[in-house]
């Protein structure tokens, strides 16, 4: 036996465990029954939480002081009835991968209990892409926030079924977008269950200077600069407003389940979206499951953002900010699928 600690409680989330459900449930409970949709290209109606047939989730991973309330929309979403297995995909900060790295380990602590790993799903995975995979030693594991930041919500939100749920933790490297591809035809059948849940770990817009990022656009008619140096000072539209039409531009392009259209929008743009990779992975599945289908299609899959949220609101090149997004992915509750 294997544990994972959680090795960031105490710092970037409680680690005593009163607390830590204290805080995760005032988040839960803060959300809304009912919640707009944001971010969307056309008037979208409002939704009702939780939601059947959620197979996906995208959401944060800071401090939980900074994120917590963002990700709360993101787990409210989910109808937890008959799930039994919960994908967790994030991206890898501290070490340089080209392909996805599994865990080695076989439990994964919180300060709430343990969350069981899946080794025999991982093992068939293995077998099912042969060399595709890595795997990441527990050093590695433990260094890494990406994944560890939504234990929490996952124990909670499943605290009833907790001894009936079993984790996939990947870490996901720098992937092309043909690796992106192929990932995502691997875990196309897992995604496809109803059995299981995946969530896709990953920040917005990290900007300032500090993240060697400070992109700035004052209208739509004009081209993007980069403020710094004698250009501190927004000149048109504030600069925090920028950054959300920035993140928004990202979003809706996820939201249209545009896998092309949104690697050339990083292309452009460069926007420091953290996650894009696992969302890459994600967007690549359901292209897999639904070839040519677009998001907001009718009879296909959903893919909305209800929450976005920035760290503060940056009024000069000197400030900095992190974006945080909370999204669903609902596949349709009986359908035949589109081969």
């Amino acid at each position: 036996m294997t544990v994972r600690r959680a090795s960031h409680a105490g710092s970037w989330y409680a680690d005593d465990a009163e607390v830590l459900d204290e805080e995760l449930e005032s988040w839960l409970e803060a959300v809304p029954a009912t919640v707009d949709i944001v971010a969307a290209s056309d008037e979208a109606a409002p939704v009702t939480l939780p939601m059947d047939g959620v197979r996906a989730i995208i959401g944060p991973h800071a401090g939980l002081s900074y994120s917590g309330a963002t990700a709360a929309y993101a787990y409210k979403s989910i109808n937890t009835s008959g799930i039994r297995r919960v994908f967790i995909l994030g991206p890898s900060h501290h070490v340089f991968l080209r392909r996805c790295a599994f865990s080695q380990c076989t439990e994964y602590e919180t300060p709430l209990g343990r969350i069981q790993v899946d080794r025999e799903a991982i093992s068939e995975l293995q077998c099912k892409g042969q060399g595709a995979w890595e795997s990441m030693g527990v050093s590695v594991d433990e260094d890494e926030h990406s994944l560890e930041m939504h234990l929490p919500y996952i124990y909670k939100t499943f605290e009833h079924c907790i001894d009936g749920i079993r984790l996939v933790p990947i870490l996901v490297g720098n992937l092309s977008f043909e690796r992106e591809q192929a990932f995502g035809a691997l875990l196309a059948e897992y995604l496809e269950s109803e059995e299981n849940l995946f969530v896709i770990s990953s920040d917005f817009c990290h900007w300032g200077s500090r993240f060697r990022y400070t992109w700035y656009r004052e209208s739509d008619d004009v081209r993007a600069v980069e403020l710094g140096g004698r250009r501190k000072g927004a000149q048109g539209r504030p600069i925090w407003k920028s950054i959300e039409r920035l993140d928004f531009d990202g979003m809706r392009a996820i939201s249209r389940l545009d896998h092309a259209g949104f690697r050339q929008y990083l292309d452009q743009t460069e926007n420091t979206i953290c996650g894009r990779h696992p969302i890459g992975v994600l967007l690549g599945a359901i292209s897999h499951l639904f070839p040519g289908h677009p998001g907001g299609a009718d009879n296909g899959p959903q893919l909305q953002f209800v929450k976005y949220a920035q760290s503060s609101q940056v009024a000069d090149a000197s400030d900095s900010s992190v974006s945080y997004a909370s999204a669903y992915l609902q596949f349709p509750v009986k359908e035949k699928r589109i081969r």
